[in-house]
């Protein structure tokens, strides 16, 4: 965490991030995971049937469930809580962005036909 604050400039914000069609792209090509950190009466209303569902406050009891070997891509509705939870898993020492966009982002590109393009 102490080089953390080194890299809050806008030349590294790209790093911390990842677009929704990128993440399609690794995710269909099994080099990365989603990692849904709603909490669960939000994942009440919509459930997502991909990825790993680890509510934000559980994830430091929960870290042994991630995978090492890919980019975690964590998401929240929009984006705010997903960067927060990124940067936690960041201090973990694991590979790690937030989806620019968020989940609604991403359902909005997958919604009707698209939704074929992610690889289930």
């Amino acid at each position: 965490m102490n080089t953390f604050p080194l890299n809050i400039v806008p030349s590294e914000m790209k790093n911390m991030r990842i677009e929704i069609e990128e993440f399609i792209e690794l995710y269909n090509k099994g080099e990365a995971e989603l990692i849904d950190i709603r909490v669960p009466f939000e994942t009440k209303v919509w459930r997502l049937n991909f990825g790993l569902q680890i509510p934000a406050p559980e994830l430091p009891e929960r870290l042994e469930e991630l995978p090492k070997d890919k980019l975690l891509v964590v998401a929240c509705p929009h984006s705010d809580r997903s960067n927060m939870a990124r940067t936690y898993l960041a201090s973990k020492g694991f590979e790690a962005k937030y989806l620019a966009g968020g989940l609604l982002g991403l359902m909005e590109r997958l919604k009707g036909g698209k939704a074929k393009d992610l690889k289930l």
